[in-house]
């Protein structure tokens, strides 16, 4: 392991140092069981949902099809993050490879869009499902999930790729919990403006263009929805499609604190944004299978005919 140094060496850096939330190291202490219990019910729940979706017959439908997709991303993105966060904060486990670092960092920055991709081709759905059901089919889904990956793979793959091309000569410690671009990009002897921008122009194309079409089609939804006139309709398009609002306003609102509070880094602490970040990768996985289990109610059929089967087993 390389240490720190302030001058530009001719050894290349092999690994990094995560130092986690610097001006307020006592936050670990309190994070640290918070975090682990957020990480199993996210963990827990979302496995649980997936295997209901798997095995329940009636809920082989494209919206839960997507739901099944956004579950998949949020496990995948819990995996890449929170462990090696609770690694630190337990057992002080702070060195990462250099190649663990830039495949944290993809993961990060493509699953991410992803999810935003997903909720906005979930509000598709509701909206298609109100007025047209004949359009959403299976093929369908198979299209959007190609297009997500599609999508998201091309357009982030250069972030982490720009910044593994860059030379590490000598300053090793990332003033973070998470391989995040810019806190690693910063450490090396290069120029990394072309890194920034590129960054910064991905983001608001993905993520911006993503929520600003979201809240469009929700807008569309609410439109058709006063227009159902079946006795029930309405009450019960709205019960469905206020799940996916209220996932999506708390994903799009965290996301817009954690990137308001980083532009405001000079009036608030700099361990804010770090806080925010990890907590994006945990609190949405965790909330999104309890509220679509809760409030649906093919998924909580789904979930007590999963545990009676489990309960059966047993005996």
């Amino acid at each position: 392991m390389l240490p720190y140094n302030s001058s530009c060496l001719s050894t290349e850096v092999s690994d990094f140092i995560l130092n986690c939330f610097v001006r307020s190291p006592s936050w670990q202490h309190w994070l640290s069981l918070p975090l682990s219990i957020l990480f199993l019910v996210a963990m827990g729940a979302n496995a649980v949902l997936l295997i209901t979706i798997q095995l329940e017959a009636s809920l082989h439908e494209p919206m839960y099809y997507l739901l099944g997709l956004l579950s998949l991303l949020d496990i995948v993105l819990c995996l890449t993050v929170i462990p090696k966060v609770l690694a630190i904060f337990w057992f002080d486990l702070r060195s990462i490879s250099f190649s663990a670092c830039f495949l944290q960092m993809f993961i990060m920055n493509n699953f991410l869009p992803m999810e935003s991709c997903t909720f906005l081709a979930m509000a598709y759905d509701r909206y298609v499902a109100i007025c047209n059901p004949t359009i959403i089919t299976d093929q369908f889904v198979a299209k959007a999930v190609l297009f997500i990956l599609a999508r998201n793979t091309f357009l982030t793959a250069p972030i982490p790729i720009l910044s593994a091309r860059l030379h590490y000569c000598g300053k090793n410690i990332i003033e973070n919990c998470i391989c995040a671009n810019l806190s690693v990009s910063k450490l090396s002897c290069d120029n990394v403006a072309l890194n920034k921008i590129y960054q910064l122009i991905v983001a608001w194309t993905l993520l911006g263009s993503d929520l600003v079409l979201i809240f469009i089609s929700y807008i569309l939804i609410l439109r058709a929805i006063l227009r159902l006139k079946a006795k029930g309709a309405a009450a019960k398009a709205l019960s469905t499609c206020g799940s996916h609002f209220i996932l999506i306003l708390f994903f799009s609102t965290i996301l817009l604190v954690f990137v308001f509070t980083h532009m405001a880094k000079k009036k608030v602490s700099p361990d804010i944004p770090i806080l925010l970040n990890v907590l994006h990768h945990v609190i949405p996985a965790a909330l999104n299978p309890i509220v679509y289990g809760v409030r649906t109610q093919e998924i909580k059929e789904g979930i007590r005919k999963l545990l009676r089967r489990v309960a059966e087993r047993c005996k």
